[in-house]
């Protein structure tokens, strides 16, 4: 999905003008990639732009920064208000939010340590990740030939920019077999997560997620999709799946930031349920879009308003 250009980018406490966002080609990160990330997104609401658990993903950033060694230059108060001062300036009502820590200009090799660090915060519009009518029908997916990280090879807990070559990988294999997106399993062969999403499937009314154990990050969109689906009453567990439970799933899911929440219409051309999005994932959508622009009023503290 194309970038749109905005005004203004956080780099390393400056607001510094879109064109000018600009790191040296020795850039460390850009060699090894090493760094961390997050994407976060913020809503429209009636008072004014509202930052989706902004504190939860930057509470993330901070660990995935601690497991790689990575020593963020600035506190997370700082981060956190940068962050709506970004928003803010560019006056964008909603916009997907790239805050990414990585290593600069100065040192080279494979001892990350001396490294200068620097922060960067950019906002822009974007629209739904899997589409408008992925969202409304749900998403054709296919099991990959690529595994997700072995936890001992690379962390998964950690959101860290090289190890998306494992999602891009695959997600080229789906996208040119002719599906939407891509599902990995760990290595001891259980569903993990898409390429860039957590997934769920419902079976009697019971909802179950991978756990961290089978390679899934700790999504805070899947953490809002559990909170929302207990408080509906249905059961949820974080459990190992195997992909013959996703062909015979009532209905199945999937969740992230860019994606949100998006029915999965088939896995390996088998139908899941009927093929059209269920009751569940249909209910769990409609809360979850009311939620993240702060109309439920049980979950209006995951809102934090840019001012």
């Amino acid at each position: 999905m194309p970038i749109v250009p905005t005004e203004k980018i956080w780099m390393d406490g400056e607001l510094v003008d879109w064109d000018q966002a600009r790191i040296h080609v020795l850039t460390h990160s850009l060699h090894y990639g090493c760094g961390v990330f997050e994407g976060i997104r913020a809503y429209p609401t009636d008072s004014g732009p509202g930052i989706f658990r902004l504190r939860d993903h930057i509470t993330r950033l901070f660990n995935s920064a601690k497991i790689f060694m990575i020593d963020v230059p600035f506190s997370f108060d700082e981060i956190v208000e940068a962050t709506r001062t970004t928003v803010r300036v560019n006056g964008l009502a909603e916009c997907y939010i790239r805050p990414l820590v990585y290593l600069g200009y100065g040192e080279m090799g494979l001892n990350p340590l001396p490294c200068p660090v620097s922060v960067s915060i950019a906002v822009w519009p974007w629209g739904a990740y899997l589409g408008e009518d992925g969202i409304a029908n749900g998403v054709r997916m296919k099991i990959s030939s690529w595994q997700r990280h072995d936890p001992n090879a690379m962390p998964p807990a950690a959101k860290g920019t090289g190890m998306y070559i494992n999602s891009s990988m695959a997600k080229i294999e789906a996208l040119k077999a002719g599906y939407d997106e891509a599902i990995l399993l760990s290595p001891q062969g259980y569903v993990s997560e898409c390429t860039g999403e957590n997934l769920f499937v419902v079976r009697n009314h019971k909802i179950l997620t991978p756990p961290v154990s089978a390679g899934a990050l700790e999504g805070i969109t899947q953490d809002s999709v559990v909170t929302i689906a207990r408080d509906l009453g249905y059961e949820v567990e974080f459990a190992n799946i195997l992909r013959s439970d996703l062909y015979t799933a009532d209905e199945a899911f999937l969740t992230g930031t860019a994606a949100e929440v998006v029915p999965i219409a088939s896995v390996d051309d088998r139908n899941v349920g009927s093929g059209r999005p269920g009751t569940v994932t249909q209910r769990i959508q409609e809360i979850y879009h009311d939620a993240v622009r702060g109309n439920v009023d049980r979950y209006k503290d995951w809102v934090e308003h840019v001012g």
